[in-house]
């Protein structure tokens, strides 16, 4: 009786679609024409679940079919009646039970099935396929990659400073296998649920089916301290790249050359160590060689701050832009973050070639240049590398994409491979071509690119790139981390205007706050990153597995030991970051 009681249009989102009369979004796992479709309609803008003939498409004959000039087809009052038959039929049993299930036999062809909507329009089903997606192996792979590659790739570098050349080699490989093997439990704990449903599942769903609203809420504070994490270091990065670009332009246009305050080398490809000049270096590191016009850039000086004024700019940009309730415009961007990556790694090409190698090896001891192989700091990298791996909490939705679902561990392991040989490529290459003597390896920067003075062509671009990237993909975090918390706060991803706007303002104020007093971006990155590695790379994905063997009796104890050991790992990471 408890299955009659529920209703046939049962709510799965909030208002924030607006698609128009109505639209039809297949979950990737619909294929093969088997599973639940969402529609959206314009009457409230709700998304709303059909549960159509036990999981199954609803079909109208030919001849239900009524024509009309426009792209909708109504559907006679027949083919509505039918409908209404099927639904009752469905809630007579339990959803596990297919007593009352169409077989696949009779279904009808693929260009003949049509979904019926309460609106009365039925839509023919046009790209209902043998596979589950749309996307090829290659195209899984590549969005994969392009997602997990983000700003850590700027701070591997430093990260390899902090452990040591070969430890830092060392550790990216096993950091990126463990995490891989942790990413591989996230995608398979669906499957080891029992009779149930799990198809249109994310982590944090399965996270509440074990541990009930502790495992709900923790999901989601992990994951808004990976968003919010993420937001601080955009902010700070932005701060650093719009006043970098900003000095550069005007001393472009007003002709100003200049030279930083700070130790450096000679020649077209200067590198510069800014952590070398002290307390003494004024704000924004540089100092007149020849101008026409002193006092103008004096003043220019006071007003374009790094950490003081040009923070508080951004505010003004940014925030509007995070009130907006679809932030979709500004996902059609999202190739720039491809076309950034692909510049870093040529700049790096080119600066190499011009720099030289520069590698002494040292095993424990270090000189005034260079830096021992093995060093205690090593969790600095550990903490940083857990968020440059971290794409746990989505990999599910962009795995259901995957049109051969037989080769998504393939695909997976591949995507890591590529992303551990890009973080591979960039850290070695700063570390091993930065010019030891006459600087020392220790000059490197938790932004490699501050490394490059702000007159440079190539790191100006870099930074011009990464800036409107980095512009675009900010308010989709927002929105993000606004529909996370809103939603299960409030129930809506968007309850009110006020309540959106005091969010916001809470997510720019640890920006602005972190920008002026603390833009060291390896450190938030390996904190938020050990944080929220910690529940969704490390403890989660074991535990879920442990207790999934236990309940079927097929856990053993190297099984048990293992992932215990994988959650004491993340625990020390965590741990470590607040000693080090």
């Amino acid at each position: 009786m408890e299955e009659d009681t529920k209703p046939l249009l049962i709510p799965v989102g909030g208002d924030e679609s607006n698609y128009g009369i109505m639209n039809i979004q297949f979950n990737p796992e619909d294929f093969k024409c088997k599973s639940h479709l969402t529609i959206c309609l314009e009457e409230d803008q709700d998304d709303v679940d059909i549960p159509l003939g036990m999981k199954r498409p609803f079909h109208v004959e030919p001849t239900n079919i009524v024509s009309v000039n426009d792209d909708m087809q109504r559907v006679t009052d027949e083919a509505s009646a039918m409908n209404k038959r099927i639904h009752y039929y469905s809630r007579l049993t339990s959803p596990t039970d297919r007593a009352l299930t169409a077989p696949d036999h009779v279904l009808p062809a693929p260009d003949e099935i049509y979904i019926y909507s309460p609106l009365g329009t039925a839509f023919r089903v046009d790209s209902c396929t043998d596979g589950y997606g749309k996307n090829s192996s290659i195209v899984t792979i590549f969005v994969i990659w392009n997602t997990m590659m983000g700003t850590s790739i700027l701070s591997i570098p430093w990260g390899i400073k902090q452990a040591g050349f070969t430890s830092g080699i060392i550790l990216i490989l096993l950091m990126g296998l463990l995490t891989l093997y942790c990413c591989y439990r996230v995608v398979k704990s669906r499957k080891m649920i029992p009779l149930i449903d799990t198809s249109n599942w994310e982590f944090p769903d399965v996270c509440k089916y074990y541990f009930g609203s502790f495992g709900q809420w923790t999901s989601l504070l992990f994951s808004m301290v990976s968003l919010v994490g993420a937001m601080v270091v955009y902010w700070v990065l932005m701060s650093n790249f719009l006043f970098n670009t900003g000095k550069f332009i005007y001393n472009y246009v007003h002709d100003i050359n200049i030279t930083d305050i700070v130790p450096g080398t000679n020649g077209s490809n200067k590198v510069i160590c800014p952590s070398a000049a002290g307390d003494h270096t004024p704000q924004n590191g540089s100092m007149v060689f020849s101008s026409g016009n002193s006092t103008g850039f004096e003043l220019f000086e006071v007003w374009w701050n790094k950490s003081q004024t040009v923070p508080f700019y951004l505010i003004a940009i940014l925030l509007p832009l995070l009130n907006l309730k679809s932030p979709s415009f500004f996902a059609k961007f999202n190739v720039l973050g491809t076309v950034s990556v692909v510049y870093l790694i040529l700049l790096v090409t080119v600066k190499a070639a011009h720099l030289g190698i520069h590698l002494e090896y040292n095993w424990f001891t270090e000189n005034d240049f260079f830096v021992p192989e093995f060093r205690v700091l090593f969790p600095q990298l550990t903490g940083v590398l857990t968020l440059a791996f971290f794409i746990h909490n989505c990999v599910i939705t962009l795995l259901q994409n995957n049109k051969n679902q037989e080769n998504n561990v393939r695909d997976l392991s591949i995507a890591y491979l590529l992303v551990g040989l890009t973080y591979l490529y960039v850290g070695v290459i700063i570390f091993a071509s930065f010019p030891s003597p006459p600087l020392s390896k220790e000059c490197i920067e938790q932004n490699f690119l501050d490394n490059f003075p702000s007159n440079d062509v190539m790191s100006f671009i870099a930074r011009i790139f990464l800036l409107f990237q980095m512009m675009t993909v900010y308010p989709l975090l927002g929105y993000l981390a606004r529909v996370q918390l809103l939603r299960q706060v409030f129930g809506n991803a968007y309850p009110s205007v006020f309540h959106v706007l005091i969010l916001n303002i809470a997510i720019v104020g640890a920006g602005v706050v972190m920008a002026r007093f603390y833009p060291n971006i390896g450190g938030i990155i390996r904190y938020s990153g050990a944080t929220c590695g910690l529940a969704f790379v490390f403890v989660y994905p074991s535990l879920i597995y442990v207790i999934s063997l236990h309940r079927a009796g097929q856990l053993t104890w190297p099984a048990l030991i293992i992932h215990i050991f994988i959650i004491v790992l993340g625990l020390a990471n965590l741990i470590a970051q607040f000693l080090l």
